[in-house]
Parts: C-alpha cells; sequence; structure tokens
C-alpha cells in the first residue's frame, strides 16, 4: 500500500524500512525463541493462521491493485483531455493563421487594383483632358480616342462597383433582404442594360424568362449577381456572337442560364474563377477585369440560399448557371 500511494523518491526509504523490521524480528526469533510463543493451536488456531496467509493478502493486492489502475486511467483519461485540448487549441491558431494569410493576400489584392487598375482610366482621363486643353486632337482622332477613353471608364466604373460592394461586405457584412419577387420584373432593367451593352458590340442578345417564374431573393442582389454575369458574357464575346439568358424551373429551384460562344475559360483558370486568386483578364475589345465579379456573385448567391456553377470550353464559350430558391 505505501509503495502504491507514497511518491517515487520514497520507494527505496520504505523499502529498506521494511526489510529491516522484518530481519530484526526474525534474527530476535532465531536467538531469543523464548521470547515468540506460536500463538496457532492445532484446529481452529492453524485455520485462522491459514486464513490470514493467504485469502487476506490477496484480497489487499486486489484492493490495491484497483487503487492503481482507477488512478492511472483517472491520469490517462485527464492526459488525453489536455491532448485533445491542446490540438483543438492549435487547429484554432492553424485557422487563425489561415484567415489572416488570406486577408493579407485580400488586401495585397485590393491595393494592386486600386494602384494600377483604377489608376490607369484615370490617367487615360487627364491625359485626354490635357490634349483637349492644348487642342491637339484633330476630328479624326477624337472618336477613336472617345471611344477608348469610354471603355476605359466603363471599366473602371465597373471595378469601383465591385471594389465597393466587397468592401462593404468584409467591413459591415452582406445584409439579405429575402422576397417573394416575379423573376422576369426584377431582371427588367438587367436585361435592358445587357441588351444596350451588347449592341455597342454588335452581339446578338435575348432572353426567355417565363412570365410564371416567381422567385425568393433579395432584388438587389440578385441583380447584381446577374448583371456580372452577363457584363462578363459580353467582355469574352467577340463582335458578332450570341448571347442567350433562359429561365426554368427544376423542382424547388429557379434555374438562370446564361449562355454566350464567347473566347471561353482556360482549364487552369477555371479553379479560381469564384476566388479572389482569379487573374484579371482581358475581352475581345481589350476590356479589362478586375477579377472579383465572379467571386461576389458566388458569395453572394449563397448567402441567400442559392448557388452557382458554370461549363466552359476554350474558344467555345461558356454557360453560367444561377440557381434560385423558388
Amino acid at each position: 500500500m505505501l509503495l502504491a500511494i507514497s511518491p517515487y523518491q520514497e520507494h527505496l526509504r520504505w523499502l529498506i524500512i521494511y526489510i529491516t523490521c522484518f530481519l530484526g524480528l526474525h534474527l530476535l526469533e532465531f536467538y531469543y525463541p523464548n521470547l515468540v510463543q506460536y500463538p496457532f493451536t492445532a484446529g481452529q488456531g492453524q485455520f485462522i493462521d491459514r486464513i490470514t496467509a493467504f485469502p487476506l493478502p490477496v484480497l489487499v493486492t486486489y484492493i490495491i491493485i484497483r487503487f492503481i489502475r482507477k488512478s492511472y486511467d483517472s491520469e490517462r483519461q485527464i492526459a488525453k483531455e489536455k491532448a485533445l485540448a491542446i490540438e483543438e487549441s492549435k487547429l484554432q491558431i492553424l485557422a487563425q493563421k489561415e484567415q489572416l494569410e488570406k486577408s493579407n493576400n485580400e488586401k495585397n489584392k485590393l491595393m494592386s487594383i486600386i494602384s494600377h487598375d483604377l489608376r490607369t482610366p484615370l490617367i487615360n482621363i487627364q491625359n485626354y483632358l490635357w490634349l483637349l486643353n492644348d487642342l491637339k486632337i484633330d476630328n479624326t482622332a477624337r472618336p477613336m480616342l472617345e471611344t477608348s477613353l469610354l471603355q476605359s471608364t466603363n471599366g473602371a466604373v465597373e471595378m469601383l462597383s465591385n471594389l465597393l460592394h466587397w468592401s462593404k461586405t468584409q467591413m459591415e457584412g452582406l445584409n439579405i433582404n429575402l422576397q417573394d419577387i416575379n423573376l422576369l420584373m426584377a431582371l427588367q432593367g438587367t436585361l435592358e442594360m445587357g441588351q444596350l451593352y451588347a449592341s455597342k458590340k454588335e452581339i446578338s442578345f435575348t432572353h426567355d424568362i417565363p412570365a410564371t417564374i416567381n422567385v425568393t431573393a433579395d432584388v438587389d442582389i440578385l441583380q447584381l449577381v446577374v448583371r456580372n454575369i452577363i457584363t462578363n458574357a459580353v467582355k469574352f464575346t467577340p463582335k458578332g456572337g450570341k448571347i442567350q439568358v433562359n429561365a426554368e424551373l427544376n423542382l424547388n429551384w429557379c434555374k438562370i442560364i446564361i449562355t454566350d460562344n464567347g473566347k471561353g475559360i482556360a482549364p487552369e483558370k477555371q479553379e479560381k474563377i469564384f476566388s479572389i486568386k482569379a487573374e484579371p483578364t482581358y475581352g475581345t475589345n481589350n476590356e479589362k477585369g478586375v477579377g472579383l465579379g465572379l467571386m461576389l456573385c458566388k458569395e453572394f448567391i449563397e448567402k441567400q440560399g442559392g448557388k452557382i456553377e458554370f461549363e466552359s470550353s476554350l474558344t467555345q464559350g461558356s454557360k453560367f448557371f444561377v440557381y434560385i430558391p423558388v
């Protein structure tokens, strides 16, 4: 019992004490046998002697071993819980590290966009105004410069709009206002904008959205998502191309399909188009993108219970599918 419950450094001391006492008593009996009388008589005395010599030590040994095992199991459980707590803490630290790295990458991406992509169109406007001020633009060069300046300005407005939406959601969170809406009525203005934008590149733009389809969505977010996808389709579809917007019901979903026969998306870029790691690309008329548009579309549509998918083949065009709850 003492060896089971005493500290390790005291074991040797207790062992020496025990052996000393044991040897002392037996030596005393050996040299002075008259001092020690045998207490057991034949019959009952011997029975008591055997009971105390065998079963009782076994019982004591059982108690000691059980005590030791329970103490061991308790300590092992405590150690296991500590290990789990340490592992959980480690996972939390790794998650925080990944979040910090992601935030840092996003910050670098935004700084790159602000310092370069938004700076370029402003410089173009500045140069154009400088030329106007010096009256160095003749009538033949003016339309070409104005067209180029308009494209650059439109791109800057699109970039700035996406940046503002994204920054607002990062700082304030996305405020979702779900309503039961008629899909065609909600997207009417967006489709007209797409028609106007496509006509400037002589692209055929058609749509077929049944007037009977009603969905549950945030109108502003739905318009932003569809507008971004249509703008991308126009951007990457060459002159004379086709863009089609359809909608159909599929069980509890409304499926909006935006199809183009543009340049398509390269396979190595497809897995990144919904992330901030997406590389900005140029349209068929050298329209510059930011790479935030589709990331916003995915984030916004998922926040209101929908999802977005796509199919694309290089030089064959793309299909984007937006699913909204009916």
